[in-house]
């Protein structure tokens, strides 16, 4: 089975480290999430398809010097920035498309980001 092919700025972004320094585990994770339905992939679920436990998706991912939450939270930033690179949408839209259940979630995550508000993004848009 190949090596998943991770962006080099990803994956330093995300970890510290080069794609080749990391293993098959968190380069999959981070695959699956660059590429999956942020909604759906849980923690759980993604130990699953890599017919793994999720105690073992943990510890590999802690030799790596991350974890599944952090990997979530740098997929959803990097996910939100290609979104807003074409257009402005609503925060409920953006919200959504990454996989939060809350917008209120969203936008604490992206003041956290990027030191702004998202309603303050809409102007330079509009």
């Amino acid at each position: 089975m190949p090596r998943p092919n991770v962006p080099v700025t990803l994956s330093i972004a995300i970890t510290n480290k080069a794609p080749h320094e990391l293993s098959r585990t968190t380069l999959t994770v981070i695959d699956l999430l660059l590429n999956g339905d942020l909604l759906r992939l849980r923690s759980e679920e993604v130990a699953d398809t890599l017919h793994i436990s999720p105690t073992t998706l943990r510890r590999r991912l802690r030799a790596d010097g991350t974890h599944y939450q952090s990997i979530l939270d740098h997929i959803r930033r990097h996910r939100c920035t290609l979104q807003l690179e074409k257009r402005w949408l609503p925060g409920k839209c953006v919200a959504w498309e990454l996989g939060y259940a809350e917008v209120n979630s969203f936008y604490r995550a992206f003041r956290r980001w990027t030191g702004h508000n998202y309603s303050d993004l809409k102007r330079l848009y509009l």
